[in-house]
């Protein structure tokens, strides 16, 4: 779910050789395509020369493509409602159809940035459970699940914070990060890591990591990370992007589409722990929370 940490971790795998961090391709449709907003190199998409080659190479140029017929499309099948019958395998019938049809734009555009930057793995960040269904159905055991968890009251304080989103313009829908209340926030949580979590039962190569164990141990986790994504190089010192003791990493910088705005950041970044919930969070919150998330909050150990 998102709010979870999970920014820092695809910037970092993004940073390895063989991968590409294309950040929430799910919201590319939109604030991309329709509403030009800024990529992770800081320029507007339909200015940024990665993409509008991803583009020729996907579609012969994304004018080819209707964007709100997409987004109709999307609407059809890529929502919290169909989990049930996605995750049940969408045999035949217009689902099925449209999830054909749906991740087919998905498959193109992942082949079209495999070509265009030279990876043979693309990290996608998105963070919908029923997109991953979807492209379960297409995809099997090639696409691997990294299942990231945070304790859920933290993530509560986090979708609860107003921020300004930097890569918004003046055609943006949503010049905000989207906020949740508290209530909302916990039910979100539990409904999506019981999604993902049935995901993983029904064989979808998964590996679930804790944000409090990747800043407790961000070499040894992120060394699990990568090994599970087939990499098998170093992922410290002088040949990884963590730093050696994996107190910081190093960013160079990329073309996330969407996310968190730290996807704009270059340069050295410190990995700590952010424990503000404690003290920000109001009691009561907290309290609600807590009690949503009783039934499934120590299956992750919280």
């Amino acid at each position: 779910m998102g709010r979870s940490g999970s920014t820092l971790i695809e910037l970092l795998l993004g940073e390895l050789p063989g991968f590409c961090s294309v950040g929430e391709i799910v919201h590319l449709w939109r604030r991309g395509l329709v509403e030009n907003e800024r990529c992770g190199c800081g320029r507007p998409f339909s200015e940024c020369g990665f993409w509008t080659d991803v583009g020729e190479e996907a579609f012969g140029g994304w004018s080819r493509l209707d964007a709100g017929q997409v987004l109709r499309l999307k609407d059809g099948v890529d929502r919290t409602r169909f989990l049930p019958a996605l995750l049940d395998g969408a045999r035949g019938g217009r689902l099925s159809a449209r999830c054909d049809r749906y991740t087919e734009l998905y498959h193109r555009l992942y082949a079209a940035v495999s070509r265009v930057s030279g990876a043979r793995v693309i990290v996608d960040a998105s963070k919908h459970a029923s997109l991953a269904a979807c492209l379960r159905l297409r995809y099997g055991a090639r696409m691997r699940l990294l299942h990231v968890v945070r304790d859920p009251r933290a993530v509560a304080h986090s979708w609860g914070k107003r921020t300004i989103r930097p890569d918004a313009t003046e055609a943006s829908s949503e010049p905000e990060m989207a906020r949740y209340s508290a209530g909302r926030a916990a039910v979100q949580w539990m409904a999506q890591n019981a999604a993902f979590d049935a995901l993983a039962g029904l064989g979808t190569p998964t590996l679930r990591v804790r944000y409090e164990d990747f800043v407790a141990e961000p070499g040894a986790e992120f060394a699990r990370i990568a090994a599970f994504s087939g990499y098998t190089g170093e992922t410290g010192g002088a040949d990884g992007p963590l730093e050696a003791g994996g107190s910081g990493g190093r960013l160079s910088g990329g073309h996330a589409v969407s996310g968190n705005p730290m996807r704009f950041t270059t340069g050295r970044i410190g990995v700590r722990a952010d424990h503000g919930w404690r003290e920000s969070l109001a009691p009561w919150r907290r309290h609600l929370v807590t009690a949503v998330t009783a039934p499934s909050r120590r299956r992750y150990g919280y």
